[in-house]
């Protein structure tokens, strides 16, 4: 589309006459102005009042301000989408493969499924990760877990979420890991939460297992630490 309006206005100025510049220059403005305003309604995106956020989080007015710079530093428009959220994410992991742990994180981020995370989302599951409570984390890390949002957790989510962690922490892990590792620690972890078992984990058996197994907390404090 820009390429099209240099064009008409290249065309323009090559057939105006010296009479017409004041006029075309306002019209130049015009198109501009209308254009910017058009972009920013479409793309830009305000946060919720800092009194608000720091009402519904852990931090304080003065760290949400800090929070919110850096954020539109990476994020300009004020949301991000799930690549540029992958090739952020990326760039703290260098020796292993981040995108599909930083796809699953997304998505956990994005409460309501609409593709972009604003800042409101993203301060908000920093402050649970931060600064929430043992229950509020681990009602977190479970939504993280439920891959397809149906309330349980299954061996396959688990053993995705897992695998996902291995794979971006990289090959440089020590000690070396071997490649069944990932199927032996979920085949552990699955087996101390079905308790009924059934072949999937409720949030309740998931809240129960964790806080009664000090392992598994540790495992659980090792995952949250990449996120």
């Amino acid at each position: 589309m820009g390429a099209v309006m240099g064009t008409f206005s290249s065309l323009q100025t090559k057939q105006r006459r010296p009479s017409k510049d004041i006029a075309w220059w306002y019209y130049q403005f015009q198109r501009d102005k209308i254009e910017d305003e058009l972009e920013m309604t479409m793309v830009c995106h305000r946060p919720e009042g800092l009194e608000q956020l720091e009402a519904q989080t852990n931090f304080t007015k003065r760290e949400l301000q800090v929070l919110y710079r850096g954020f539109k530093n990476e994020c300009p428009s004020g949301v991000v989408n799930e690549e540029t959220f992958k090739q952020i994410y990326a760039q703290f992991f260098p020796h292993g493969d981040a995108s599909m742990y930083a796809h699953y994180l997304f998505h956990a981020f994005d409460t309501t499924q609409t593709g972009s995370v604003k800042f409101e989302d993203f301060v908000t599951a920093l402050s649970i990760l931060l600064r929430g409570t043992v229950h509020e984390k681990l009602r977190w890390t479970f939504n993280l877990y439920d891959i397809n949002k149906d309330g349980y957790i299954n061996k396959e989510e688990m053993m995705d979420i897992v695998k996902a962690i291995y794979d971006m922490m990289g090959k440089y892990t020590y000690p070396v890991l071997k490649e069944d590792t990932p199927r032996q620690h979920v085949d552990v972890f699955f087996q101390k939460m079905d308790k009924n078992k059934d072949g999937i984990v409720t949030l309740d058996e998931f809240l129960e297992s964790c806080q009664e197994d000090d392992n598994i907390m540790r495992s659980l404090q090792l995952f949250q630490n990449v996120m």
